[in-house]
């Protein structure tokens, strides 16, 4: 049921016309404490109506509406407070998260649609950083939560794998490398010449020069400049596949910044057919001066193209190949003036579903308050902080419950989980400083503390015997105790949605951490197993609370152990 609308409809009936409908719903809130009921209504929209004082409204509202369906409705002030029948309500909702299990919160929001996300894009002979994790595990996120509300979700891993840098890794390692370094230790050893050469650059200039000409052979198929690049590609390809694989996180396309060589041209063409390429100081840019935007550079002056003309190129190539409802780039906030000039370009080009493009800007990981750098050598490597973030997990177990059987994998759940549930619970555009002692702690508001919060409800089920539930029988509970934690499961789907449409994975996981508060504060004060006749009603809660938190986990991409 829709108990929005039931408290629409009785005040509706007892307002007679005064307000439409749809405005009631509208106007209807959640108050901050469940002491003061589950809906409030604010009278200050009908005194200018009604040429009566809210306080007044709220108090006649109250001594002429029908209270059947609720425990009680009150005036507080200019406000109508609804309290919901709790036996009747909690009946319902448990009946519907036990019937529908990980379903619970389904909706279609998509219609099927599909929704390329272009995700991750590490640049290619550079090892992934923390600075690679916010794009990886927020479009890993979204993409789940779009297949929860019926999209097809296509991620996209958009490889840095062209462009002048693997010049410079070219000539870096034509310098200082040799081909049994790189083989015992790839990525880090092409990360050291890679730095090692813009050290090197800032006294010998001619440097740069070198490079250049190597990404000049690499684009002539020079023989010896595409070996090295495919060496280069594939080896870094492997060591990220590792690190893809401890986070869970897969993909439906590695097409990177080479696949779109060839497709250039067209771009161009197509932007000429539409006169939209000016000359500027030898170079060819459109002007979006209507859109208060610089003029996107299309070509440089020695006709070599930029990030626009294959971002423009792969733009289109997803719109012929997957016909998109929604186009996303999870990319971080400093690109947000690229994004703004591929739109306003594909708008000038007549391309209406320029509109369906978004990009999801995301802030930055700092260390020490500082931005992280591959090429100043200030690299905190994802790989490392996984397997430390790992090692924490396994000394809390050790310490924890020595006893736990698998605490290798539990400990790879939860050290993993902690990473990446850290980063999805701050808000996409918030910069933040990371401190992985922190960060793996089994209290406060971190990824194992809600972990283990779902393995207690499954030790509570185990310790019931695993009860198997009635989808025709009503688990009813009245108590306060029990009244936080369902009113909390019943806003999950309207939780899903919010998420959805924000992109924003961290309203999932401060939900997850607010359901895990109220359940342990429940399971605090309420002896879960004692023999009445509420005892299945009370295991039905547990189930359900399990339920949508190894939901909402999944949804994050954080695995829910159910031993801890």
């Amino acid at each position: 049921m829709d108990y929005k609308k039931l408290v629409t409809d009785a005040l509706v009936k007892v307002l007679d016309g005064q307000i439409a409908a749809d405005k009631v719903y509208q106007l209807l809130e959640k108050p901050k404490s469940l002491e003061l009921g589950d809906y409030a209504f604010p009278a200050f929209p009908l005194a200018k109506v009604m040429h009566k004082a809210p306080q007044m409204i709220a108090t006649e509202i109250v001594e002429n509406i029908n209270q059947d369906g609720f425990q009680k409705i009150e005036a507080v002030g200019p406000y109508v407070n609804f309290f919901l029948d709790k036996s009747n309500f909690s009946a319902e909702i448990l009946h519907q998260v036990i019937t529908e299990g990980s379903k619970y919160g389904d909706q279609n929001i998509g219609n099927g649609g599909s929704v390329p996300i272009d995700m991750s894009s590490p640049n290619i002979a550079k090892p992934m950083s923390m600075g690679h994790l916010r794009s990886t595990v927020i479009g890993n996120s979204i993409a789940k939560l779009l297949e929860k509300t019926n999209y097809e979700p296509i991620k996209i891993n958009h490889l840095g794998d062209w462009g002048t840098q693997f010049g410079k890794l070219i000539e870096a390692y034509k310098l200082w490398g040799s081909e049994e370094e790189v083989k015992a230790d790839p990525i880090n050893k092409l990360l050291e010449y890679y730095v090692r050469f813009h050290k090197e650059d800032v006294d010998h200039p001619e440097l740069d020069e070198e490079a250049r000409a190597w990404f000049k052979k690499l684009e002539d198929n020079d023989e010896e400049a595409v070996h090295l690049w495919k060496w280069f590609r594939e080896e870094s390809l492997k060591s990220f596949m590792k690190i893809y694989g401890v986070l869970g996180v897969e993909f439906d396309s590695y097409n990177g910044e080479a696949f779109y060589n060839d497709k250039m041209d067209e771009v161009v063409s197509m932007l000429e057919e539409h006169h939209l390429l000016k000359e500027s100081q030898g170079a060819q840019i459109v002007d979006l001066e209507k859109y208060n935007l610089n003029p996107a550079l299309i070509k440089k002056t020695d006709g070599a193209t930029l990030y626009i003309t294959r971002d423009l190129a792969a733009a289109i190539y997803r719109k012929r190949t997957y016909d998109f409802a929604q186009s996303l780039y999870v990319v971080g906030n400093e690109q947000t003036n690229h994004f703004k000039q591929l739109k306003a370009v594909l708008s000038e080009m007549g391309e209406d579903w320029s509109d369906d493009i978004h990009h999801i800007p995301f802030g930055l990981i700092t260390q020490g308050g500082k931005k992280l750098s591959t090429r100043a050598g200030r690299v905190i490597l994802l790989e490392e902080v996984l397997d430390d973030a790992v090692k924490l997990a396994e000394e809390q177990i050790a310490a924890k419950n020595p006893n736990l059987k698998n605490k290798e994998k539990v400990a790879d759940q939860v050290g993993v989980g902690a990473v990446i549930f850290h980063d999805l619970k701050n808000e996409r555009m918030n910069n933040f400083d990371f401190d992985l002692e922190e960060v793996v702690r089994f209290e406060g508001e971190t990824g194992p503390y809600v972990q283990y919060s779902h393995a207690r409800a499954m030790s509570i089920l185990r310790k019931a015997n695993n009860p198997e539930f009635d989808s025709k029988m009503k688990y009813q509970l009245a108590d306060e105790d029990s009244w936080e934690v369902i009113t909390k499961i019943a806003t999950f789907p309207d939780i899903i949605k919010r998420a959805t449409e924000e992109y924003e994975p961290s309203v999932v996981a401060k939900y997850s951490l607010h359901l895990a508060k109220a359940f342990n504060k429940y399971y605090a004060h309420t002896k879960i197993l004692v023999e009445d006749e509420n005892k299945l009603a009370r295991l039905a809660l547990v189930k359900s609370v399990a339920t949508v938190l190894n939901e909402s986990l999944r949804l994050l991409g954080v695995q829910a152990p159910e031993e801890m």
